[in-house]
């Protein structure tokens, strides 16, 4: 796929492909939101919750992980359109600073997109605080054959 292409859904679009299809992540009082897409790539916000906090006042590890998950499988959607079945296989996260207690804002790009594979990094930082990554994920998705 070019870079050059246009994304295959709009941020509208993806937004109630989600709260349908994921409505535990995406339905009333979501924390996660879609900010905006391209070819190969989505921009993510995860709205600070003090639900969120763990132990020693940081925010939890699986919050990045599924801010990172998500984030990725947008990417994949936006370039391929609405497929529900792309699941994720692989998930590697490493955290690199105490997020700040604040939203946090993920972007993700795709490194690979194939017909049957995907694979993308994507980079968590806390709002307002900088360049400072506070995570850093690698992930890589099984696409279903077309039918």
């Amino acid at each position: 796929m070019s870079s050059h292409a246009a994304a295959r859904m709009t941020v509208t679009e993806m937004e109630a492909f989600l709260a349908t299809e994921f409505p535990q992540v995406f339905g009333p009082g979501k924390t996660f939101m879609v900010e905006a897409v391209g070819p190969k790539f989505a921009r993510m916000r995860c709205r600070y919750d003090p639900r969120q906090l763990r132990p020693g006042g940081t925010i939890s590890g699986p919050t990045m992980m599924t801010l990172a998950d998500t984030g990725l499988y947008v990417a994949i959607l936006a370039s391929i359109g609405p497929v529900a079945l792309a699941v994720t296989t692989n998930l590697n996260i490493n955290f690199l600073k105490k997020p700040a207690q604040r939203d946090l804002v993920a972007e993700c790009r795709l490194i690979k997109l194939g017909k049957r594979l995907a694979v993308g990094e994507v980079a968590i930082w806390s709002e307002r605080e900088g360049d400072d990554l506070v995570a850093h994920a690698t992930g890589t998705y099984s696409i279903p054959p077309e039918r």
